[in-house]
């Protein structure tokens, strides 16, 4: 895995041995910033559910102004800290070692994001609890895009009853991408 574009072009990532996570491979990661890369640059970043912060490093090297990492595996947040390290990155980026819903709860108030990108454990619904605190949060910046990475046949139903609009959404061939914005903000992505 590596950083596909930017400041840190080429820059071979870490990642946790074992199936603790999924890191995104590198042709969806690519896919993914080529949709959102024109609207990166100097916008903040929270990368939910982090693994080894490939993702908002991704965004990071692409001009993001600064990337919150929540990931409550430790031996995923020392990946996250090395990665941000190896790529000069670290200036930018804030970790929490923390689980993400305790995380966001901290977040509530210091920070609005333009992105906040997610890639929760399959099957267990956190997208669903995430959306749910984000629905009432101000968390999410005006214009700002939730983006879930989700196995490819997690519903997603119950979003406009949160008072979200499916803004797009691209299937690979065992996942998703999922583009959401609070109803009514279109602009983006």
């Amino acid at each position: 895995m590596r950083v596909i574009a930017g400041s840190a072009k080429r820059t071979q990532l870490k990642t946790i041995e074992g199936l603790g996570t999924r890191p995104t491979t590198d042709r969806i990661k690519e896919t993914l910033f080529n949709m959102i890369a024109p609207y990166l640059y100097d916008c903040m970043f929270l990368d939910l559910f982090a693994g080894s912060g490939a993702i908002g490093i991704e965004a990071l090297s692409r001009g993001a102004m600064e990337a919150v990492f929540v990931e409550n595996n430790p031996k995923a947040m020392a990946c996250v800290k090395e990665n941000l390290k190896k790529t000069h990155l670290e200036s930018k980026g804030m970790t929490m070692s923390v689980d993400v819903m305790t995380a966001l709860y901290k977040l509530e108030g210091e920070k609005q994001f333009n992105y906040i990108f997610m890639d929760p454990p399959y099957g267990q619904e956190w997208e669903k609890k995430v959306l749910t605190y984000l629905a009432d949060s101000d968390l999410i910046a005006d214009r700002g895009v939730v983006i879930v990475e989700a196995s490819k046949d997690t519903d997603f139903s119950y979003v406009e009853d949160l008072g979200y609009d499916i803004l797009k959404r691209k299937e690979y061939k065992t996942n998703q991408h999922v583009f959401l914005t609070p109803a009514g903000r279109k602009e983006i992505c």
